[in-house]
């Protein structure tokens, strides 16, 4: 940018690029840097070359940016990919409940410790009302709707696995690592309450491991890890 040196030390501008921006929508978005939830705007820009301050030429398009209310930061289109405090919370919440389902679906709902210990993980996921008969009905429900739950191939089911990794697979990006061990640790206390794992648990918490983009040594020593923890 070229300047012309006043009197006064300062330099005022000759000429530069000004863009003039507008706004083509809005939302509530996660801001990074005001650290939460907040509303934005969506804008697009038109550069245009001025002269003296008097917009002359036009110099293309800018944007479009996400423009946060508050702290009027302006971030690339793909911020909108991280979910909102509220988002991220129901996420967590209903991964952890189809966890748990599966973990049941698994190793059966006949073991009140285990029914009891699934309780426990998803009431502490934020579904406060949660209770042994919901979780057994929606078991038994789901083993019913062959839609669902498919039986073959392989212990897990090929449709809880897809569910499983649904669930999952978005939420993995947006937790850290422990948050992601976390979740395979709840659901191995599941399995672990009548005893050693089975088989068919030990595929579904690794297909748990899998979808939160763990590596599988890393699944297997939590797994380890928690069956040597005293209940």
């Amino acid at each position: 940018m070229l300047r012309a040196q006043g009197s006064s030390g300062r330099k005022p501008r000759l000429y530069g690029v000004r863009t003039s921006w507008s706004t083509v929508g809005d939302g509530e978005f996660f801001c990074p840097d005001c650290g939460g939830d907040r509303n934005y705007r969506r804008r697009t820009g038109r550069r245009r070359f001025t002269l003296l301050g008097v917009p002359l030429v036009a110099r293309g398009s800018a944007g479009p940016v996400v423009e946060c209310a508050a702290c009027r930061a302006r971030f690339a289109m793909d911020v909108l990919d991280h979910p909102t405090t509220a988002r991220f919370s129901a996420m967590l919440r209903d991964a952890v409940h189809t966890v748990a389902l599966a973990v049941l679906a698994a190793g059966g709902t006949d073991s009140r410790p285990v029914r009891e210990t699934a309780v426990v993980t998803v009431r502490e996921a934020g579904f406060d009302d949660c209770t042994e008969e919901q979780l057994t009905e929606l078991v038994d429900a789901l083993a019913a709707d062959t839609g669902r739950y498919i039986v073959d191939p392989g212990p897990c089911g090929a449709a809880l696995a897809i569910e499983l990794h649904e669930a999952l697979e978005p939420l993995a990006p947006h937790l850290a690592a422990a948050g992601r061990e976390s979740i395979v640790l709840g659901a191995a206390r599941i399995a672990l309450a009548d005893g050693a794992y089975s088989p068919a648990e030990r595929e579904v918490l690794a297909t748990v491991g899998g979808a939160l983009q763990l590596a599988p040594e890393v699944t297997r020593g939590l797994l380890a890890a928690a069956s040597r923890t005293p209940s």
